[in-house]
């Protein structure tokens, strides 16, 4: 399916029903991590120059060395990008940070490959803050005796996702997670949704998903039959929206709301 395609509505029929809330799965950037707008091409700008030994507080750098940097940071983007959008025409298609290294022509077993991703690090560690509402709103679902997830398309490692949540003080609220450089599938494709559930030991229509893009996490996990709740936080970029013509289950406008909006399921 292009980019460019609308996707076909769900109908009843077509939608698996429902069963009784047995978790609650969170997309990650953008869901649990508040929007940031990013320069994108600052974060390979970053990595380069550590690849190329150019401190970034410097100035008396010859322009020849900058070039050279400026170069492999394009290039890196270009795959990047390319890697984004595979993942959004075919759901099949993941990448990880290293296989996009890879293809950008560099190595990273080497030495200053270690240098550079401490620094791309760095350059979003700020990017990457839990929302502080996640804790007691994880709080929350387990005292009702659910289960919490995390299933993120990412190009980054889940140990590297995991350290993030241990920084902030919520891993041990999780009971299972996914992401799609390790899994070989994206959002919306139904097997990363089968997969989480299956960390989590619930059937998939069992489990709710909240996040903040209606193709990959409302439209994906309504297909599987899950609950969808939209988080309607982010300024998605055009190029990487896929219009849809679908209706989520519930809309939290923050990420508290989600204890409401499943209380109401739980009732029934």
């Amino acid at each position: 399916m292009s980019v460019d395609e609308m996707r076909h509505p769900l109908t009843v029929h077509e939608r698996p029903a429902a069963g009784p809330v047995q978790a609650v799965v969170f997309d990650w950037g953008g869901t649990l991590t508040p929007w940031h707008t990013i320069d994108l091409g600052q974060q390979w700008r970053v990595f380069a120059r550590e690849v190329h030994g150019i401190p970034l507080e410097s100035d008396d750098v010859p322009q020849e060395d900058l070039d050279r940097a400026q170069e492999l940071a394009d290039r890196i983007l270009a795959v990047e990008d390319q890697a984004w959008r595979r993942g959004r025409a075919d759901d099949r298609s993941s990448a990880h940070l290293d296989e996009i290294l890879r293809e950008a022509g560099l190595d990273p077993r080497e030495d200053r490959h270690h240098v550079a991703l401490a620094a791309y690090r760095r350059f979003w560690e700020p990017h990457t803050r839990t929302d502080p509402q996640v804790r007691p709103l994880w709080e929350g679902l387990r005292e009702r005796g659910l289960k919490v997830g995390v299933l993120s398309n990412t190009i980054w490692s889940g140990d590297y996702h995991r350290e993030i949540f241990e920084r902030d003080g919520v891993l041990d609220l999780i009971d299972g997670d996914a992401y799609s450089s390790e899994i070989g599938v994206v959002k919306p494709h139904r097997e990363a949704f089968e997969a989480v559930a299956a960390q989590l030991g619930v059937p998939v229509t069992n489990a709710v998903y909240v996040g903040d893009r209606l193709f990959e996490d409302v439209l994906g996990s309504q297909e599987v039959g899950m609950r969808a709740i939209w988080v309607p936080h982010s300024d998605i970029p055009a190029d990487q929206q896929v219009t849809v013509d679908v209706e989520p289950d519930g809309v939290a406008t923050q990420l508290l709301d989600v204890l409401d909006i499943v209380d109401g399921w739980l009732e029934v």
